[in-house]
């Protein structure tokens, strides 16, 4: 995977869950993407939000997985926050959010993506790696959004 000129990522939850659990969908294809934007240099991060998310998401059933045990969930998270860099949640996260409610009314679940974007914005961090590109397309016009799988 070429970095496109790409000097930082942000990650997205379904891309730490995929590259972390052997049995997920794409498991191969998000560890090598981690893999090949850190041999490129391109800073990877990722935010509070996102450990949050990764911990909701692998102590419940998925299709592919039963719940992780809390001992390999806190050895993930110390990992991923030694290995990445972390965007705390901030005030001016907030505020950006705030504006781009107003600006791309995005509702539900949807915040929660909108938040990720304000992050980003905060951090100047220009790209988003994802598997879920539908859920930042509203947002296009302000970051790359960067597909995990390259359609075929």
């Amino acid at each position: 995977m070429m970095n496109g000129g790409v000097d930082s990522i942000f990650v997205d939850t379904n891309v730490l869950v995929y590259a972390a659990v052997p049995s997920a969908p794409d498991h191969a294809i998000a560890r090598d993407a981690l893999w090949s934007y850190e041999q490129s240099g391109v800073r990877i991060w990722i935010s509070r939000q996102v450990l949050r998310e990764y911990l909701a998401t692998l102590t419940r059933p998925q299709t592919y997985s039963s719940p992780l045990v809390p001992a390999t969930l806190v050895a993930d998270v110390v990992l991923f926050e030694r290995k990445f860099a972390v965007a705390e949640d901030n005030d001016k996260v907030t505020q950006h959010l705030l504006d781009l409610l107003v600006q791309t009314r995005p509702g539900g679940k949807q915040v929660h993506d909108a938040n990720i974007v304000a992050t980003m914005l905060t951090y100047s961090i220009g790209s988003i790696l994802t598997h879920n590109t539908a859920d930042f397309d509203r947002f296009s016009d302000i970051i790359t959004v960067l597909p995990l799988k390259q359609d075929t």
